[in-house]
């Protein structure tokens, strides 16, 4: 019960990814005037403010509990989706999708901290890879529900999300039970290796008691969001005002600026956005690099699929929505099959593998699709093989990631990983965009080989950091017996 009440708020923040990118060339129809530069913002805003606000959100989900976290930011996504809803302009709508995000940034990390404390130590991982897996479900579902809410109106994208979350929200409350709740401690709360509390316990010493008196650090979260809203405006208008403009080059070296004084600022306050020092956690590092390499091609991949079937073949949102599943389709099962193998092998190899599908499915865009040509042998074979390649590369990365912390730091760590993979999608958008063009028409079929190329790029930037990617000695964060993200799916 934990789960599904748990998995239905997961699905929603994820599902709505999805569903927007389907819907995106109705809305620029329906707001008269609309570029895709302009457009783009509706999917960056959500990027940036998920990005920049994960990470407090899980500090918040520590120091207060994960259930509070959790059913708060249920209430804020689907307050925002109504907003969404009745949007009056592009950027009304941009506005009201910011603060879905800050919804589902609080109900994203805390999600998993409830699933981690509910499971048994030896279903932790299987827990995990079942919470990583929720993502590709609703990818699978995503640009259907989208293709066939759009034929009706594109508001019900979002509208779609208010019965839902009303739902939780009254179940909630009676099925969840907080970690203290979950696992009373012994004693007055048992320590957790290395002097931390226990999920549950009471903090060391009451020295804890001051740490959770400070607030987190949302000056950093700021700049972190300027910084990298700056960076995706100058690509995004790089063709507008050409990339040796004073705007372009003004624009990126602000984000530069900002992005440094974030990280110093990250590395002075007690509450970061970005805790420093859980990138010293041997693996945590490279495979949080890995997964914001691989976001960035996923990103890119799957607008690139909606824009060639709505402005180059011109089809149907449901239309759209049935040749994009697929891929997706294929994500879910391969995410629970590849455990038993990263089990044995480590993350690596299967990251890499993953990697080489989905190189291998653009590619194939890139050399065979054409507007003359059909479905089957042109967009299908290639979006079947970068949904294997989804499939192993991105639970395989986070599960190496979320694997490599102590358990105290589960909320906090797949924080910074998701912050890490909407980094990544807000560039692969951005990307995109520079290279397709402004206009809401892109000009032409070969402005989408130069899309699928820096696609390419970025996918083998993404293998070259999962060769960095090491395989966990046993702690307390995983199990014996399983490494690297691994489960064992049988347990399941």
């Amino acid at each position: 019960m934990v789960f599904a009440v748990v998995a239905a708020g997961v699905a929603m923040a994820n599902l709505d990814v999805f569903i927007v990118n389907v819907a995106l060339p109705d809305v620029g129809r329906h707001f008269t005037g609309a570029s895709l530069s302009s457009l783009s913002w509706i999917l960056n805003a959500y990027a940036v403010v998920f990005a920049a606000l994960l990470v407090p959100a899980g500090r918040f989900a520590d120091r207060t509990g994960p259930k509070r976290a959790y059913l708060g930011g249920i209430a804020v996504f689907t307050v925002a989706s109504a907003l969404c809803a009745v949007a009056p302009n592009v950027w009304s709508l941009v506005g009201a999708r910011a603060v879905q995000a800050a919804g589902a940034a609080f109900l994203t990390p805390s999600s998993l901290a409830l699933l981690v404390a509910a499971a048994p130590p030896a279903r932790r991982l299987a827990a995990v890879r079942a919470w990583t897996a929720m993502s590709g479900l609703a990818a699978a579902l995503g640009p259907v529900a989208g293709g066939l809410l759009t034929q009706l109106d594109w508001r019900w994208v979002f509208l779609v999300n208010v019965p839902a979350g009303i739902a939780v929200l009254l179940a909630g409350p009676r099925v969840i039970r907080s970690p203290a709740q979950a696992a009373a401690p012994a004693q007055g709360g048992a320590l957790a290796q290395g002097g931390a509390p226990a999920q549950g316990g009471a903090p060391a010493q009451g020295g804890a008691l001051a740490a959770r008196a400070v607030r987190p650090d949302l000056a950093g979260a700021g700049l972190l969001t300027a910084g990298i809203a700056a960076l995706a405006l100058a690509l995004v208008k790089s063709n507008d005002w050409g990339w040796g403009s004073g705007g372009v080059i003004g624009t990126l070296v602000a984000a530069a600026v900002l992005l440094v004084l974030f990280v110093h600022r990250s590395a002075r306050h007690p509450e970061p956005v970005l805790p420093l020092r859980l990138l010293r956690v041997p693996g945590f590092a490279p495979a949080s690099v890995a997964n914001l390499l691989f976001a960035v091609a996923f990103a890119a991949m799957l607008l690139s699929a909606v824009l060639w079937c709505r402005q180059v073949w011109h089809w149907s949102a449901l239309r759209t929505g049935l040749a994009i599943a697929p891929g997706p389709l294929m994500v879910p099962g391969l995410a629970v099959g590849a455990g038993p193998l990263a089990r044995r092998t480590g993350a690596a190899p299967i990251a890499i593998a993953g990697c080489a599908a989905f190189a291998a499915g653009i590619a194939w865009w890139t050399w065979m699709m054409n507007p003359d040509d059909g479905y089957a042998a042109g967009m299908l074979p290639g979006m079947l093989l970068t949904g294997v390649g989804v499939g192993l590369a991105l639970p395989t990365l986070v599960g190496a990631a979320v694997s490599a912390l102590p358990p105290r730091d589960f909320s906090t760590g797949s924080g910074m990983v998701t912050m890490a993979r909407q980094i990544g999608t807000v560039l692969g958008v951005a990307m995109l965009i520079a290279a397709l063009g402004s206009d809401a028409a892109p000009g032409g079929v070969g402005a989408f080989d130069d899309g699928w190329r820096l696609v390419l790029l970025a996918t083998l930037a993404t293998a070259a950091a999962c060769l960095l990617v090491r395989r966990p000695r046993p702690s307390a964060a995983a199990p014996p017996g399983d490494s690297a993200g691994s489960v064992q799916v049988e347990e399941m």
